[in-house]
């Protein structure tokens, strides 16, 4: 009898021995588990997605300053840019990035004459700022902006690893009218979301 009460002592003290541990191996899991979390987005923020801030009026109407938008880092390692597309890259004579649209691609000719952009001798349907034009013909304000008195762009086919950009808002936008065709390796990514302001959530039109 003694024995059986040893033992149960013997008991009693072993498993209090343990409870203490059990609360610090949850902590240990969930550090580790935030720890995983924390490299995950940090490696989908850096590697896959960016954040981008737009900075004036060259996308109106359907981009604004102060909108911050997600742009996709990894499509273009997979395919080339395609037309329509938003794109963000890099200008190094200007020492920033730009957000424009894919007009035309390589072996492609473009040519922009007042409002009306053809490829490859036909013209694009652009509704994405079809209204902005009619507007602006209604106000007979387009292409009235002092700032960018070369508009009009002659027949030129896009060279292997370039594209031809174009802002949306064609009478205020600097673009390969007259920064020349972008190359493939300064394109930072397509722009996929507008995420901020909370108001003009939305998926980008390509």
């Amino acid at each position: 009898m003694q024995q059986d009460l040893q033992q149960g002592q013997a008991e009693k003290v072993e498993t209090g021995g343990e409870s203490p541990r059990k609360p610090k191996n949850e902590v240990l899991e969930w550090i580790k588990a935030i720890a995983i979390a924390l490299v995950l987005v940090i490696l989908i923020r850096w590697l896959l997605f960016k954040p981008f801030i737009v900075d004036g009026p060259s996308m109106q109407p359907n981009f604004h300053t102060g909108e911050r938008v997600i742009v996709n880092e990894i499509l273009y390692d997979i395919r080339s840019p395609q037309r329509g597309e938003v794109i963000v890259f890099h200008v190094p004579s200007e020492g920033r990035d730009f957000i424009k649209r894919v007009i035309g691609v390589a072996g492609d000719t473009v040519k922009v004459e007042g409002d009306v952009v053809t490829v490859n001798g036909e013209p694009v349907s652009e509704t994405y700022i079809q209204g902005a034009i009619d507007q602006a013909h209604n106000n007979n304000s387009l292409y009235n902006n002092k700032n960018f008195p070369n508009e009009d762009f002659a027949d030129a086919t896009v060279p292997e690893g370039h594209v031809f950009v174009m802002g949306d808002n064609r009478s205020d936008s600097t673009d390969s009218r007259m920064i020349g065709y972008v190359p493939l390796d300064d394109i930072v990514g397509r722009a996929d979301l507008i995420f901020w302001p909370l108001k003009d959530i939305t998926l980008i039109n390509h």
